[in-house]
């Protein structure tokens, strides 16, 4: 389907490894939205400069829709989550938990999105994790935080959204993690489409 339906989902990705295997993952993702007439953009956030929350509380003094740190990617991340209708946050595993610019984007994003009356309330949300053995529920409980206490509908698959493999790309030898994906990809598009009417 070449026509976009006015629909967008924002996908990041918190692997430090830009061609790693949490993008493929999330490309995974990507396609079926795509094939519905979706917009979708994919924003890599691993690796790049991102601060910690310092629970100074200025974004609920300002209220203003951004953070007070201003030197790095979160506030354009926030103006992302904000304008899309969907949201999808993938994150290589990490002893058991998020990459660190993965929470540094949730912790921060989710303050601000709490101190602006609910930036992200009643869009769709999904978590997609790589991981090379265990630890991955780990992280994608922890996402699945966000998307909860942000007042979010939570998307789910045939399995828990989760990929495995090590190397680079080595997860698309997971083929019940690609199919999960593709699969989560088009329940996205289904709720999203029913929620707009489409």
């Amino acid at each position: 389907m070449s026509k976009y339906l006015g629909m967008k989902v924002v996908a990041f990705n918190g692997s430090p490894r830009k061609e790693g295997n949490t993008r493929h993952l999330l490309e995974h993702v990507l396609a079926p939205l795509k094939e519905e007439g979706i917009e979708t953009e994919l924003v890599q956030v691993g690796g790049k400069k991102v601060h910690g929350c310092t629970a100074c509380g200025k974004c609920f003094e300002n209220q203003d829709g951004r953070c007070v740190i201003d030197d790095d990617i979160v506030n354009g991340c926030i103006e992302k989550m904000t304008a899309a209708d969907g949201i999808l946050i993938g994150s290589p595993t990490y002893f058991a938990d998020v990459s660190t610019e993965t929470k540094a984007l949730i912790d921060r994003a989710g303050f601000v999105g709490m101190a602006n009356g609910g930036l992200y309330a009643r869009k769709v949300g999904a978590a997609v994790v790589a991981v090379r053995r265990a630890g991955g529920i780990h992280v994608f409980d922890t996402i699945n935080h966000f998307f909860g206490i942000s007042t979010m509908f939570t998307v789910g698959s045939s399995y828990w959204n989760i990929g495995m493999g090590l190397n680079p790309g080595e997860v698309e030898e997971d083929q019940e993690g690609i199919a999960t994906m593709e699969n989560l990809g088009r329940n996205m598009a289904w709720i999203l489409k029913k929620i707009h009417g489409t």
